[in-house]
């Protein structure tokens, strides 16, 4: 991928223009990461950059943007340009193309603002960026206020590459980012998301978690998470303290990697505790079908943020059976086939593992689950049926809800073991609901 954009900065060096790789590849090169993708500036137009390319398209021409494609890769070239007032929150009222300086000072982050030209191996530098790179420092560029009033969502920027990076935010970046926090919602949800979901899948989600809370974003995007501190919970069960301070510890001892359900259901699975907190008559704390209630507010908070519909079901599935592992050691055997048989098991398990290790450090039904786990691996843990509709048919049976009951009560037993053969099996059924024979 380097190679290609190195061979279209040429190629507009060739024509007689300036051309340097820009923004977060630039940041990247310096800190010796291999760039995930790598924008060029030029001080070309975007008519002359399309005539010099074969395969171009326009994503943004009034913004002096064209993506040139070079064999599998896709790199945006835009024009040096300066902005004039946003109108919007995101938008600038109109553009003027410009010189690579002018271009510099209308970009976020000093650590994203400094262009690298491919040809001589130089950092060009107008803002201050390299400084601020070895200081581990997230630095708006200018003043601070004007920058997340041009586009609110630089405001997550900042605490997602503070997060991503582990930098600290510039003092008066910061005070500007607190000011202004409660602005975010001017910006759509899929951005948002799109932030959230870069933070909280980051190893480093826990200083992710501080940043938005301290800086009112939080409180902002997910009141329903700001909501649970000083919710209270059973010390017996919950030594650690409230529910707010309970979630932040799980995220801390999740793994590096995770996937989205996983770690938006770790943030929700508690969400309908401060909703359902009750004082029974003994003095105890309870959250009454804190599971249930908890399920409908992720999947109402899933869908405001324009999560797609799998990871919105799989997140909503985990929050709903958090519960149901306390009740895993009692199971019947068929109940519980089924139980660890459903897609978001693995990963529930791993959010029950973290709940009691955050907690009251018991792992019993952890230890449980991973042991029937072991015993039920040899075998498909749900293995073909026995029986099915047509033979239901075949015994004189309609289809009808009867059947759905035949055929779990079948499958019931082949799970505990009680039927081997399909022969035993269509045996049973013909004793117990009298199919196939004289009345």
């Amino acid at each position: 991928m380097e190679q290609s954009a190195r061979e279209i900065a040429v190629r507009l060096r060739t024509a007689g223009h300036i051309a340097y790789f820009a923004g977060g590849c630039v940041r990247d090169i310096i800190r010796g990461v291999t760039p995930k993708d790598f924008d060029i500036a030029t001080n070309a137009r975007p008519e002359e950059v399309q005539k010099l390319f074969p395969r171009t398209y326009a994503v943004g021409a009034h913004f002096g943007v064209i993506v040139v494609v070079e064999g599998d890769f896709q790199f945006e070239v835009a024009t040096f340009r300066s902005d004039d007032a946003y109108i919007d929150g995101r938008h600038p009222s109109a553009v003027h193309f410009s010189s690579p300086e002018e271009d510099a000072k209308r970009r976020d982050f000093t650590i994203n603002g400094m262009f690298f030209d491919p040809v001589a191996e130089k950092v060009i530098d107008f803002v201050g960026g390299r400084a601020d790179l070895e200081a581990k420092l997230v630095r708006a560029i200018g003043d601070p206020a004007q920058r997340f009033a041009e586009d609110r969502l630089r405001m997550l920027r900042a605490v997602r590459f503070a997060t991503v990076l582990d930098y600290k935010i510039d003092n008066q970046t910061w005070n500007a980012l607190v000011a202004d926090s409660a602005s975010i919602n001017q910006i759509s949800a899929e951005r948002i998301r799109d932030e959230l979901v870069r933070i909280f899948l980051s190893p480093n989600r826990v200083r992710g978690w501080d940043l938005l809370d301290s800086s009112g974003l939080m409180r902002a995007i997910l009141p329903e998470l700001d909501a649970m501190k000083g919710v209270l919970q059973p010390e017996q069960f919950h030594p650690e303290g409230d529910v707010f301070v309970h979630t932040r510890l799980m995220l801390q001892l999740l793994p590096e990697e995770v996937s989205v359900p996983l770690v938006f259901a770790v943030l929700f699975h508690d969400v309908a505790k401060p909703v359902t907190a009750t004082v029974d008559p003994t003095g105890r704390i309870r959250f009454n079908e804190h599971d249930r209630i908890g399920a409908e507010m992720t999947a109402a908070i899933m869908r405001r943020l324009r999560f797609s519909g799998a990871e919105s079901d799989a997140t909503v599935e985990m929050v709903k059976q958090h519960m149901v592992f306390k009740d895993t050691p009692k199971m019947r055997v068929a109940k519980l086939k089924r139980f660890m048989a459903r897609p978001t098991f693995e990963e529930e398990l791993e959010l029950h593992r973290v709940d009691c290790m955050s907690s009251h450090r018991m792992l019993d039904n952890y230890e449980f689950l991973l042991g029937k786990r072991e015993e039920f691996a040899n075998e498909p843990i749900i293995p073909p049926p026995l029986v099915r509709g047509d033979d239901l048919i075949a015994l004189g049976l309609k289809p009808g809800p009867k059947f759905g009951e035949i055929l779990e009560a079948v499958e019931t037993r082949q799970l505990e073991g009680t039927f081997r053969t399909r022969d035993e099996a269509l045996d049973w059924v013909k004793q117990e609901y009298s199919l196939g024979q004289k009345d």
